[in-house]
């Protein structure tokens, strides 16, 4: 799998702390608004850079965000082939400057003004400070079909990983760049990160956040393929997690 930098994000007068990372397919109607909101939000947070992952979309998502790559805005990087979502939230942690990432998809659902919370909790440096803060969406809004199979794909996740989250879908996720990309990568691992997390010794915390109907565009899934896959990768995920033995490391002898 490859990737290509379409633009490199310029130097400011702050050090990167905090990369946003948006994986994007088919979102052209999506891409700026959402490009806006991020930069609304984060003006408190300062020191942080936008880095946008195209996943071969075919339609105008590459053109609409060129101006605000030349304007400096934003860092966009274009997969050669298509190759998932997981995929190209590795790609965009892999490019990031910042020593915390935060993941959010890119159809205008999660809420940007919620990241401000997220990364406090991460950031302040306090002994235990979680790793990971995932988002539990408050009132979801999507479709009954896709609320129900959410409700019980999550319940089986839970039955099997124990890892505490209850909305493993949620694209709104915060964490340390470097414990993430120590991971082992597959497909959809991105909908996995809290046990994987768990499963390497870091704390992960939870928090409520806002979500917001699909205003513009249309959803990439169906029930019954992410159904069926998830089944797989729930059984791989499980495996994972009882072969994943640490131990601490010292060098005194």
């Amino acid at each position: 799998m490859g990737w290509q930098t379409v633009s490199i994000y310029p130097e400011s007068g702050q050090p990167v702390r905090l990369s946003v990372v948006v994986p994007v397919f088919n979102e052209a109607e999506n891409v700026l608004p959402l490009l806006e909101e991020i930069e609304r939000a984060l003006v408190p947070v300062g020191g942080f850079e936008i880095i946008f992952v195209d996943d071969q979309s075919e339609d105008d998502t590459q053109a609409r965000l060129v101006p605000a790559v030349e304007a400096g805005r934003l860092r966009v990087l274009r997969h050669l082939r298509r190759s998932g979502q997981s995929a190209a939230v590795r790609s965009g942690v892999k490019a990031a400057h910042g020593e915390f990432v935060v993941t959010l998809d890119g159809d205008g659902q999660n809420d940007p003004a919620d990241i401000p919370a997220l990364y406090a909790l991460v950031s302040a440096g306090e002994a235990g400070a979680p790793v990971l803060v995932g988002g539990l969406r408050r009132k979801r809004q999507d479709t009954l079909s896709k609320r129900w199979a959410s409700r019980i794909a999550n319940a089986v996740r839970q039955s099997f990983l124990q890892d505490g989250c209850t909305d493993s879908g949620c694209g709104l996720k915060l964490f340390r760049r470097d414990a993430f990309l120590d991971l082992p990568f597959f497909g959809a691992m991105h909908r996995f990160l809290p046990a994987l997390f768990r499963a390497h010794g870091h704390p992960v915390a939870y928090v409520p956040v806002n979500h917001r109907p699909r205003e513009r565009g249309v959803s990439k899934y169906n029930n019954w393929r992410r159904g069926l896959i998830g089944v797989v990768d729930l059984l791989g995920v499980y495996w994972l997690k009882r072969r994943t033995k640490l131990s601490p490391v010292s060098e005194r002898l």
